[in-house]
């Protein structure tokens, strides 16, 4: 649409879609009614001129995508999915807020139709706005031929002041503006309150400035309450310009029509029911009716949900067309876009013999990735400026770039996060919410943790985002304690639904990844050393996809070692060490505890079973290890700096010390007596994983 016309319905469905969220919010006495207030009239204008959607086919693949990234405002976004045909009740919204309703405290990806991404962590939707946009720029690059303009969606995002506040997002949009993503158009609510009253306390850069010095193109507006011609133009213009992201600053009064319009007392407090009947009786709504839609309202967003439904049709049939005349591209496109793999993909997989040379995972990660990468072309990310380091990219990658810098082009597969681990992160969460791609990211162990709000939602989202972990313990060496992980290591491995991978070999590190591809929706972050491991006797990828198994066998035992990564050639020798004093020593390498947690309970029993301490050795701390232990050696304190060799030295963890402390182990359960049983039996937990 080229220029603005007013239609008889727009303030009739604004005013109702403030007063709904007056209502939502009031009913629930609980959220945020100011912003969806405040946003109305931009929210409203987007979705009836601009936004392509099909309600009744909610994941048609060119479906313009809407980030809420001011998740708290999501009675706007709950309200609008209602009206536009979602599956998205009026009695939904009632229930807004509690337990177990499709109307959660902040949109959940996966839970509510309609919602693209989870939003409430400010900064991270649109950070992941930032992935959809670089998403949607390579599958079009990829796959749009002359005459077939298939994937040419935008990305849109909503935001707030506290968005901008978080440096996720500055990592994010400084990225956004190199790449030139002129798919992706931010709508700023400049309303100049966050939660300790007007922003004037904190937060007083010019915004504006801010992303041109990004590379952004930048609008304003300045009555974003009332003036829908001057919001229409500004979306207009900004899709105009393909060759930079948009940022349009738009001044709103929060609460608009409220009588506490403009402070931070309706940012995220209930209005009152004077109030509330005060509003509606101003915007010519029945003031004694809660939840009212007038007819017309509803007839303009049906309007919108039959022209989104005839733009899928047509899409449908060029997609039909494109099948004819490009076989292969359709098949791959269609391939990826269902989320299959393509068959066999898994026989590239390296597989290693205990006569093979010893290498870093980090290496063994390389060469793996260097056979998958020509089989799997969805596999898209980057490293945050450790390529080098990380070994991620392979000689078949070409930078995704845009094409005017001379650096790569849109169609590659390779991403240049920079030193931007939070905002690579996000952008990954992103782009696996697009589909069709499979997302991985790089950089050291040690890193990930400043990624973690990112990380907390792949798991939350069931974001499948590999993450490609080097230099994972104090065997990095000379960098030191700055650099070497301790803790990081139990922080993942306590988030529900991620896999942390820790391989001891060149199969352990093929089952990851082959683990990483299928489980989709899961992330997985794979722990890969610096130093060289050997290949181990007894390994297998099958084997290590249980996630734990018996590497190394006796009868009789009098101890078993559990251990992973690095320190399991090291326990082995132990182990050979407390053969040669007469103690029977049996080895577990235990790869990925939350895959071993999904095996059967007599397979799990197997493997760490009753009638022998068991004692864990991991160059970690040692907490979480007493779920599958008795005993545990490992880190304290800080790791030291020095070459590796030395500082495992220096910490016990050689066999000759690991021999001694078992032998400690050993005469401590003997001397204390008594039947010694599995730590995996618990009164409370049930070794199949289920709660009481």
């Amino acid at each position: 649409m080229s220029t603005f016309t007013a239609q008889p319905t727009d303030d009739i469905s604004i005013a109702t879609i403030r007063a709904l969220a007056a209502d939502v919010v009031g009913k629930a006495n609980s959220g945020h009614p100011g912003a969806p207030m405040g946003m109305a009239p931009v929210a409203h204008v987007l979705f009836t001129r601009f936004f392509n959607a099909n309600p009744k086919s909610s994941k048609w693949f060119n479906r313009d995508r809407f980030v809420l990234s001011n998740g708290h405002a999501c009675a706007l976004q709950y309200i609008l999915l209602h009206l536009l045909g979602y599956k998205l009740s009026m009695d939904d919204l009632k229930q807004f807020r509690q337990l177990d309703s499709l109307t959660p405290g902040h949109p959940e990806a996966g839970h509510t139709d309609g919602i693209e991404v989870t939003t409430g962590p400010l900064g991270q939707g649109f950070s992941n706005a930032v992935g959809l946009a670089i998403a949607q720029a390579h599958l079009g690059a990829t796959f749009n031929k002359d005459g077939f303009d298939l994937i040419n969606n935008y990305t849109y995002v909503f935001l707030g002041d506290g968005c901008l506040m978080e440096g996720v997002a500055s990592e994010a949009a400084s990225l956004a503006g190199h790449l030139q993503l002129g798919n992706l158009i931010a709508i700023y609510d400049d309303n100049h309150i966050s939660i300790d009253g007007d922003t004037a306390v904190a937060f007083t850069e010019n915004v504006e400035q801010r992303f041109q010095s990004y590379g952004w193109h930048t609008l304003h507006v300045d009555n974003g309450d009332t003036d829908l011609e001057s919001i229409y133009n500004a979306i207009a213009e900004a899709q105009k310009e393909k060759s930079k992201p948009t940022l349009i600053r738009l001044r709103t009064t929060i609460g608009y029509g409220s009588k506490q319009q403009g402070t931070h007392g309706v940012h995220g407090s209930p209005l009152k029911a004077d109030d509330i009947t005060s509003l509606k009786a101003k915007f010519g709504l029945p003031s004694d009716q809660s939840f009212y839609v007038p007819p017309k309202t509803y007839e303009t967003y049906s309007a919108v949900a039959a022209r989104g439904a005839k733009l899928e049709a047509a899409w449908k049939d060029l997609l039909a067309s494109y099948a004819q005349k490009y076989p292969v591209e359709h098949a791959e496109l269609t391939r990826r876009i269902a989320g299959k793999l393509p068959e066999n993909w898994e026989k590239s997989l390296p597989v290693y013999k205990p006569s093979d040379a010893a290498q870093a995972s980090r290496k063994l990660s390389e060469i793996v990735l260097s056979a998958i990468v020509p089989k799997l072309p969805e596999l898209v990310g980057g490293s945050a400026d450790l390529t080098g380091s990380n070994l991620t990219r392979t000689k078949t990658m070409i930078d995704f770039q845009p094409e005017s810098t001379g650096l790569g082009s849109y169609k590659g597969t390779y991403i240049r996060f920079g030193v931007r681990e939070h905002g690579m992160a996000a952008i990954a969460n992103g782009l696996h919410a697009y589909g069709g791609i499979i997302p991985f990211v790089a950089t050291f162990m040690n890193f990930v943790s400043y990624a973690a709000g990112a990380v907390r939602l792949s798991a939350l989202s069931k974001h499948q985002v590999i993450w490609v972990a080097t230099h994972d313990s104090i065997g990095l060496g000379e960098d030191g304690p700055t650099h070497q992980p301790i803790e990081t290591a139990v922080h993942l491995r306590a988030l529900p639904n991620c896999d942390f991978w820790r391989p001891a070999d060149g199969n352990e590190t093929s089952a990851a990844y082959y683990s990483a591809l299928t489980r989709t929706q899961t992330p997985s972050i794979l722990s890969l050393s610096r130093q060289n491991l050997p290949n181990l006797e007894g390994s297998t990828i099958e084997r290590a996809l249980k996630g734990g198994y018996v590497l190394h066998e006796v009868q009789g035992e009098d101890l078993t070692i559990v251990s992973t990564g690095s320190e399991v050639s090291i326990v082995l020798e132990a182990a050979t060490k407390l053969k040669e004093a007469g103690i029977k020593t049996r080895v577990v390498s235990l790869p990925c505890w939350s895959i071993f947690d999904l095996q059967p309970a007599e397979y799990k029993l197997s493997v760490l079973r009753s009638g022998a301490p068991i004692l864990a050795v991991e160059a970690l701390s040692t907490l979480g290890w007493q779920k599958y232990s008795h005993e545990a050696f490992g880190l304290t304190g800080w790791g030291a700096s020095g070459p590796y060799k030395q500082v495992y030295e220096k910490f016990g963890l050689t066999g000759p010390n690991i021999a001694a402390v078992g032998k400690k182990v050993v005469d401590f359960y003997k001397k204390k007596g008594g039947e010694v049983i599995s730590p995996l039996l618990k009164a409370i937990d049930a070794i199949g994983g289920e709660h009481l």
